[in-house]
């Protein structure tokens, strides 16, 4: 693409589609989040620990079903999103489940302009920084809004995943980032038959780019983990290992779906 906005165009597009879809889906269950369901998994549970009481910047938050399952458990949240559409369903989910939360519509990058407050931690899940071209600028925003003593938590595919074809059943991309991968998309992981049609961008980001973008910033990784499943049924040919538990249909091997993180900020 030409520019920035080049991209933040194609993707906001294709994510602002795709909120009426998810919303009524069953992946997301809404329905069942409004009647009280957390809508956070194990792993991130696991990572995050006690969050009563606690200030918690949600990037990346599409319509903020975990945003508001963390300010269910006592947190103070702000979910960050760059999709209008997006955001405009986390305000209406939080007013009609009675669930304090602000969220600002925004691209990513663009946060200090938005915000100057510190947070005691930084979130961010599944799907998210494959959409960001630069890790680095990624890394100054987590620094910028974390108070010292404060952690970064992050559970997200593992970039073993994002080399196979979509329907993981062969390589096709390569580990590295070598640049935007454009490509056309029908339907939606949430609901493949869902009616949306179109383009988006995103770069392959291997561990070592996203552990050192944040190690380049000063934080100090005090938690590293791999999971051998996903907790969502979201690719073509998984099989399901039991609840929440779901595996590579098509390999027999044990191999990382997903990884959770937790860095400190001492300084």
């Amino acid at each position: 693409m030409d520019s920035n906005e080049d991209y933040l165009s194609v993707n906001r597009q294709h994510w602002d589609s795709a909120v009426a879809a998810h919303l009524k889906s069953d992946f997301y269950n809404v329905k069942g989040f409004l009647s009280g369901t957390c809508c956070l998994n194990s792993i991130e549970l696991d990572l995050l620990g006690d969050v009563s009481s606690l200030r918690i910047l949600h990037l990346q938050c599409h319509f903020g079903l975990d945003t508001l399952s963390l300010a269910r458990r006592g947190a103070e949240v702000t979910g960050v999103d760059f999709s209008p559409e997006a955001i405009a369903a986390a305000r209406k989910l939080s007013a009609q489940a009675g669930v304090p939360a602000e969220f600002i519509c925004c691209n990513l990058y663009d946060l200090p302009k938005h915000l100057d407050v510190q947070f005691d931690v930084v979130f961010t899940s599944y799907g998210t920084i494959g959409w960001l071209p630069n890790l680095d600028a990624w890394a100054g925003v987590i620094d910028r809004f974390l108070a010292p003593g404060g952690r970064f938590v992050m559970a997200d595919f593992h970039p073993f995943v994002w080399t196979f074809d979509p329907n993981l059943t062969q390589l096709t991309y390569d580990y590295f980032n070598t640049g935007p991968i454009v490509e056309h998309e029908e339907g939606s992981y949430a609901d493949r038959e869902a009616q949306i049609s179109g383009s988006n961008i995103t770069w392959n980001h291997p561990l070592s780019e996203t552990l050192g973008s944040l190690l380049k910033k000063g934080l100090t990784i005090s938690r590293f983990e791999e999971y051998d499943y996903s907790p969502y049924p979201c690719f073509p040919n998984l099989r399901q290992d039991g609840p929440g538990v779901f595996r590579f249909r098509n390999v027999k091997q044990r191999v990382p779906v997903v990884f959770g993180l937790v860095c400190t900020k001492f300084a």
